[in-house]
């Protein structure tokens, strides 16, 4: 699974989610940053995935400490994956956000901009509500 999430990440083939690929709060914050930190991180997390399968199947015929060293192995390159595609997603730039939104997605935006259309911007005459 490790290998296969990298693969998608590195084909730029991997969605947006909270479950696979690099989720951090900086890598999260807009599907572009998420694309361009996994397909940095791609490749080293592809192969930890390799190591994982490789000392798996060696380990079968050597004995569980190769097993155990493979998959500590995977871990640590994976991590280190992680690692580079975070301050990968740190350096990409914030996109530029609309002129009166505080870019908190909530919506209010919309929903304000609607409410003005529909009453008119002159709402003195309804209570100073």
């Amino acid at each position: 699974m490790v290998g296969f999430v990298g693969v998608l990440g590195w084909r730029e083939r991997l969605p947006r989610n909270r479950f696979g690929g690099v989720r951090t709060p900086a890598t999260l914050r807009d599907d572009e940053t998420f694309r361009v930190a996994n397909k940095v991180a791609g490749p080293p997390i592809s192969v930890a995935g390799l190591v994982g399968v490789v000392s798996g199947a060696v380990g079968l015929s050597a004995g569980p400490v190769v097993t155990i060293v493979g998959f500590v192995g995977m871990f640590g390159i994976a991590a280190a994956g992680g690692v580079l595609g975070h301050r990968v997603a740190e350096a990409v730039p914030a996109p530029a956000l609309p002129a009166g939104c505080k870019g908190c997605t909530c919506g209010g935006c919309d929903i304000a901009a609607a409410v003005k259309g529909s009453v008119g911007a002159n709402v003195a005459g309804v209570g100073g509500e």
